[in-house]
């Protein structure tokens, strides 16, 4: 399989809302777009960001044509500690607060206006010496 392209499709109520989104506060650029749809793009990011308006009659499966959810849209980042001064700045909802896991994850967690989760990471190394020693 050669793979010339990647996408992640979520299904929204309000398409342009979670596209000016993620357009303003992670900086995509909108590619396409028409009615019910809208595809944005990032240089960095490995794929296109899709929104899909919930209850399209062409989406299929029909099955899953409900609202995105019980997923994490995750970027890895530099400078987590300035990314999240600069989102909680711009008043972005965190539903997550900054935090570091044993094995070296720094994390939070933040949603738009149509509840997607998108998650920052930066691997800053074991914080826990007895996680570290265990490897």
């Amino acid at each position: 399989m050669k793979i010339t392209a990647s996408a992640i499709s979520l299904n929204v109520k309000d398409v342009r809302a979670s596209a000016d989104w993620a357009a303003t506060h992670l900086g995509f650029s909108e590619e396409m777009a028409a009615e019910g749809f809208c595809s944005l793009s990032h240089p960095k990011a490995g794929f296109n960001l899709i929104y899909l308006a919930t209850g399209l009659p062409t989406f299929k499966p029909a099955s899953a044509a409900g609202h995105a959810d019980g997923l994490l849209v995750v970027f890895t980042v530099d400078e987590i500690d300035a990314e999240y001064a600069r989102l909680e700045g711009e008043g972005v909802t965190i539903v997550t607060p900054i935090e570091t896991e044993p094995w070296g994850e720094r994390y939070f967690q933040m949603t738009d206006p149509n509840g997607v989760v998108y998650q920052l990471v930066e691997w800053v190394g074991p914080t826990d010496a007895e996680y570290a020693t265990q490897q």
